[in-house]
């Protein structure tokens, strides 16, 4: 429920309507809660009850505040532990239909007092604001609701509707408007205040924007752009990128990527990863880009507890292999979470005159749960994997040729003094991350234990 915070930083833009009357009204209805997975609880079936509370009337352009006040959550604290003050937090989802439709994401506070085994759960009122963007009647929905606990660990109950909901509220939606303003100029949404020119033909795309003059051409997959006025010249084909003219950042192409992956890892990871350079010297900055939320983290995780590295296989006229390290994840994730790798980066020193070719080599993540702990090396051998980049290289004193160079450390020390071969992905990288079990939790903890991936992977 991550979004619920930056559903609730939209722009200021809109103009918050005071003079109208808030709404109040009660709605029940069924709602099932699944505690969470290491509890060993069942679902719990109960009744929400909910008052949301938004303006009756506004008109088009406006952002309201819609709070939702929950009366009665569906489940008690069950019989497991007291839960502290102010350990719970509370998000939960609107549905908003009518003259517009959408979800608005809407999230409380971690206060709340105390709450015994078998009390009624107390959260907190959730916010979140609505821009209104269609005249009409527009209706205000509860929906599903998420409870987060975060002590002794952290926890997530989430619980839907089982029926139908009443809707709480309409908003009576006027039309505020228009208009057309000049000065830099604006009209109908559009914006005009220096010249460009462009034609297009079949495959072929040539652009000419006066007024800093810059020229470009595309022709198939083959682009040339020119600059004058701080000339840089560069031409881009494919996946194979030369550097002419001073060109400095060379763009890989996505490949999929495999690793096997040894104990406590998954057997198999499956993934992609892109690998970019820009031009530093004789030498190569490399970044490496993988998959966005790879997984859900199997178990909470502080900040700075995991760590990923990558070795880059160079081929072609040149030989060897260089290490990139990326950075430790910088917020804590609680189990459950997306999680995704830090950029790796390093840097490529070319030991050969030619076209030299890149590709992900072996991937290592690095897991450390506390500042004292030993840290948890999962090793994935790479068993898919394409070229990226390929580069047109001068051969530098000290270039890589035949042996393996370290890149920039971009995270944490791993082993060797760094991260050993590491490498990205797209689907499950972080499925190396089994390191979770556990014994009776819900809501907030119990006896947390650690044990491999594949015991964890029997006891599912």
């Amino acid at each position: 429920m991550s979004a619920a915070g930056v559903a609730l930083m939209l722009g200021g833009a809109g103009i918050l309507l005071a003079a109208s009357p808030a709404q109040a009204a009660e709605v029940s209805y069924a709602t099932e809660c699944i505690p969470p997975s290491i509890s060993g609880l069942p679902p719990v079936e109960g009744t929400t009850k909910v008052e949301i509370t938004a303006p009756t009337t506004a008109k088009v352009g406006d952002e309201v505040d819609v709070v939702w006040k929950t009366t009665q959550a569906a489940s008690s604290n069950p019989d497991v532990l007291d839960l502290d003050k102010d350990t719970v937090l509370p998000t939960g989802t609107v549905k908003v239909a009518g003259a517009q439709t959408a979800d608005l994401a809407v999230t409380g506070t971690r206060t709340n007092p105390a709450i015994p085994k078998k009390s009624p759960m107390v959260l907190s009122d959730m916010k979140g604001k609505l821009k209104l963007t269609k005249a009409g009647d527009v209706t205000l929905t509860a929906d599903k609701y998420n409870i987060n606990v975060s002590k002794p660990i952290s926890t997530d109950t989430k619980c839907s509707p089982k029926a139908a909901v009443t809707p709480s509220l309409t908003i009576k939606v006027t039309d505020g408007g228009g208009g057309t303003t000049t000065g830099g100029t604006t009209t109908g949404g559009t914006t005009t205040g220096g010249t460009t020119t462009g034609t297009t033909t079949g495959g072929t795309t040539t652009g000419t924007t006066t007024g800093g003059t810059t020229t470009g051409t595309t022709t198939g997959g083959t682009t040339t752009g020119t600059t004058t006025g701080g000339t840089t010249t560069g031409t881009t084909t494919g996946g194979t990128t030369g550097g002419t003219g001073g060109q400095t950042d060379f763009a890989g192409k996505t490949v999929t990527t495999g690793f096997a992956c040894t104990s406590p890892g998954p057997a198999k990871i499956d993934g992609t990863a892109t690998i970019n350079a820009k031009a530093n010297g004789g030498g190569y900055d490399l970044t490496v880009k993988t998959g966005k939320g790879v997984m859900n983290s199997p178990a909470p995780l502080p900040a700075g507890a995991l760590t990923p590295s990558m070795v880059i296989k160079v081929g072609g006229a040149d030989n060897g292999s260089v290490k990139v390290v990326g950075a430790a994840n910088t917020t804590a994730l609680n189990a459950g979470d997306p999680v995704s790798l830090n950029d790796m980066k390093g840097t490529y020193k070319p030991g050969a005159d030619g076209k030299a070719t890149l590709s992900p080599g072996d991937l290592t993540i690095v897991v450390k749960l506390s500042a004292g702990a030993d840290p948890i090396t999962i090793p994935c051998k790479a068993t898919k994997t394409a070229v990226s980049l390929t580069l047109d290289v001068k051969k530098q004193a000290g270039g890589v040729s035949g042996a393996t160079t370290s890149g920039a450390a971009g995270g944490s020390a791993g082993t060797d003094g760094g991260l050993a071969a590491t490498g990205a992905e797209d689907h499950g990288a972080l499925q190396a991350l089994g390191l979770v079990a556990g014994t009776v939790i819900l809501l907030g903890g119990a006896v947390f234990t650690f044990t491999p991936w594949r015991r964890l992977r029997g006891t599912r």
